[in-house]
């Protein structure tokens, strides 16, 4: 081959490039009536707080499983049920554990076992808006669910109705849909980043605001799937002082910053396959217990995984 046809080739081979590597995907939802879907949720928190000179340190592995049946389909509004199936927790804190598990036979006795026993079962019904993206309109279900609560402990019920109430609950389950913009993406484009935003307001114990940026990185071929990093921002706001919920001590003042934070969504078949998401949580709080204000300095690493499939996990009794 002459010097000349191998440099066409080559400019040939440039120019087709470009064209190979534009990665396009439809990052959107979709639903079927006759399809439900399992989500196992696992959150892994560990936390150490420094009062004085003693340390105390918290390790806390739990999964939630939640059963998603779609019973309503049309062009822009699906209405989906959303079915606690399983939980799983496992805490230490300081040496004390507390184990639960609702796949097993037998559990052991502990002051929380009849909590996490009305935990599972839940039932909340959503209306999702899916015409740009997904938006959670309606959550039906949520008065049962901390009335059950409550009645495990009626001292509670104040708390409960903030940290578990109807706006907070839609907040908790959005990001199970949202974090694609229900469209097609080309990567290297500006709609190949989006942005979403989360409040979860937990009354006595602040709010938090975070901020996700995703970004499309075109196709894991190991994963079989779209790949989507996620930038996640966390702002934390401390509560007034109406905030009330009948706890036994008071957030006075806190600073807490989010650092590390990393994760990916791996999106394919029309739903989210599997996601990661990384964070370290520091800052310090001056906490109020009987009229004495004590600082507590805080260090959390958190990592949560999230996984999709329409097979049922095993264990789970429905």
């Amino acid at each position: 081959m002459s010097r000349r046809a191998s440099l066409a080739l080559l400019v040939c081979c440039g120019l087709t490039l470009p064209a190979l590597a534009q990665d396009k995907a439809d990052l959107k939802w979709t639903f079927d009536p006759k399809k439900p879907f399992y989500q196992t949720v696992n959150t892994k928190t560990f936390q150490t707080m420094k009062v004085t000179d003693q340390s105390v340190t918290q390790n806390q592995d739990q999964t939630f499983i939640f059963k998603w049946t779609p019973v309503k389909v049309e062009k822009d509004e699906v209405v989906i049920k959303q079915k606690i199936v399983g939980l799983k927790v496992n805490i230490d804190v300081g040496n004390s554990k507390i184990i639960f598990d609702s796949t097993a036979k037998e559990n052991p006795v502990n002051p929380l076992t009849n909590f996490f026993n009305k935990i599972v079962g839940a039932e909340f019904t959503l209306t999702l808006d899916t015409k740009d993206g997904v938006k959670i309109t309606k959550l039906e279900g949520d008065k049962d669910f901390v009335a059950a609560l409550a009645a495990v402990n009626p001292n509670m019920k104040p708390l409960l109705e903030q940290i578990l109430g109807n706006k907070a609950l839609m907040e908790m389950a959005l990001p199970t849909f949202n974090s694609v913009p229900g469209k097609t993406v080309e990567k290297g484009k500006p709609e190949a980043t989006w942005k979403r935003e989360s409040t979860i307001d937990m009354g006595p114990i602040g709010k938090y605001t975070t901020t996700y940026t995703y970004t499309y990185e075109g196709k894991d071929a190991g994963k079989g799937a779209e790949k989507i990093k996620v930038i996640p921002e966390l702002k934390y706001t401390q509560p007034d002082d109406k905030a009330g919920g009948n706890l036994p001590f008071k957030i006075k003042s806190a600073t807490l910053t989010a650092s590390d934070a990393s994760g990916e969504v791996y999106f394919t078949g029309g739903r989210v396959k599997e996601s990661t998401l990384k964070m370290t949580l520091k800052g310090d709080l001056n906490v109020e217990i009987g009229q004495q204000t004590t600082k507590v300095d805080l260090t959390q690493n958190q990592t949560t995984t999230v996984t999709i499939d329409e097979k049922q996990p095993a264990g789970v009794k429905e």
